[in-house]
């Protein structure tokens, strides 16, 4: 069941990165939107352990 609190993100990729990413997912045994939020929070993981904790007001999300 979807999370309401949850924040929608809709992106545009062409159709080659597209099929990259959907066989990337597919064989790490994801969806594509599964394999989307792991590379985000990979991403976001790196940036911390270089710059420490991203501090969020939570007023502001």
């Amino acid at each position: 069941m979807r999370n309401k609190n949850n924040k929608h993100l809709g992106i545009e990729v062409e159709p080659e990165l597209h099929g990259k990413l959907r066989y990337i997912a597919k064989y790490e045994g994801r969806s594509v939107n599964g394999q989307i939020i792991y590379l985000i929070r990979q991403c976001i993981r790196a940036f911390e352990e270089s710059n420490g904790e991203i501090k969020l007001d939570t007023d502001k999300r």
